[in-house]
């Protein structure tokens, strides 16, 4: 199984780069620019791959506010030529999505026939990218997570321990709650849900999220412990931390099907924090 990724720099694609076999090929900006959407699929033509993975994408949240046609170009039209090249070809395609095309309403974990309603730039570019992606027709799944974190790339986690490093006290949003979500779990989901594609499964929508749920104050709590750092976080609401993009409130992701299609359970966030910490902090 020959398989492609785009997103090569990214925390998703640099904890699937292990997992792959040695036959894989991983596209940086460089080779496959997603603000040209043509030059992706020309480059799914030319690798011939058995499956294509897109772990790349327009993740600045903010930044999106004011430049939603590029990102809808990265988010969308990329992912739909992608799509459309691999249902050409009769091979699966994968792609990431994100809990930001929910609103973030109310408290019960969201499933993943739940309606759609994006609060922002980048969730409403997102959200256009699933269904560039279900229009072309192929065989495709989109797992959507949140909350992602490793030892790669921005992310919270080491955005709190740089923090720690000259802070003794931070206030911290603590009514946004989510799963925190390790990028080497969502890497091994998007293997076997490969492998299971490429096999013959018609393919679908799923939602991985880590366990237990929990706000931004609390995860930061929890990375402070993991690194024997004495920082005081004081939990405060959202309204008191603007930010361009506004943030949904309710990020839980019900991965249910998940575990009843692929045998793939939540992944132990908690468990994974200490381990990247442990890794960052020797």
């Amino acid at each position: 199984m020959r398989i492609l990724v785009f997103g090569e720099t990214g925390q998703v694609a640099r904890a699937l780069a292990p997992l792959l076999p040695k036959d894989a090929v991983c596209l940086n900006r460089a080779q496959a620019d997603l603000l040209d959407p043509a030059a992706c699929a020309a480059a799914i033509h030319s690798h011939a791959p058995d499956v294509v993975i897109n772990a790349a994408a327009w993740t600045a949240v903010d930044k999106a506010e004011g430049e939603e046609t590029d990102a809808l170009t990265v988010n969308a039209l990329a992912p739909g030529a992608m799509a459309a090249a691999c249902a050409s070809r009769g091979i699966p395609f994968l792609h990431v999505s994100t809990d930001y095309v929910f609103d973030g309403s109310g408290d019960a974990p969201w499933q993943t026939d739940a309606p759609t309603a994006p609060l922002n730039a980048y969730g409403r570019t997102k959200l256009a990218g699933e269904q560039a992606i279900r229009a072309a027709g192929g065989r495709a799944a989109i797992l959507r997570t949140s909350w992602v974190f490793s030892t790669h790339g921005a992310n919270f986690l080491k955005t709190m321990l740089r923090l720690s490093e000259t802070r003794d006290a931070l206030s911290i949003v603590d009514d946004q709650i989510g799963g925190p979500t390790p990028a080497e779990a969502i890497a091994r989901a998007l293997i076997t849900m490969a492998e299971a594609l490429f096999n013959g499964h018609p393919g679908g929508t799923w939602h991985i999220a880590g366990t237990p749920f929990v706000s931004w104050a609390d995860f930061a709590r929890e990375i402070f412990a993991a690194a024997d750092r004495s920082v005081t976080v004081t939990g405060i609401p959202t309204a008191d931390y603007p930010t361009p993009a506004p943030r949904p409130l309710n990020s839980r992701l019900d991965g249910t099907t998940l575990l009843r299609d692929f045998g793939l359970p939540q992944p132990d966030w908690k468990a994974q924090t200490r381990a990247d910490v442990r890794r960052l902090i020797p």
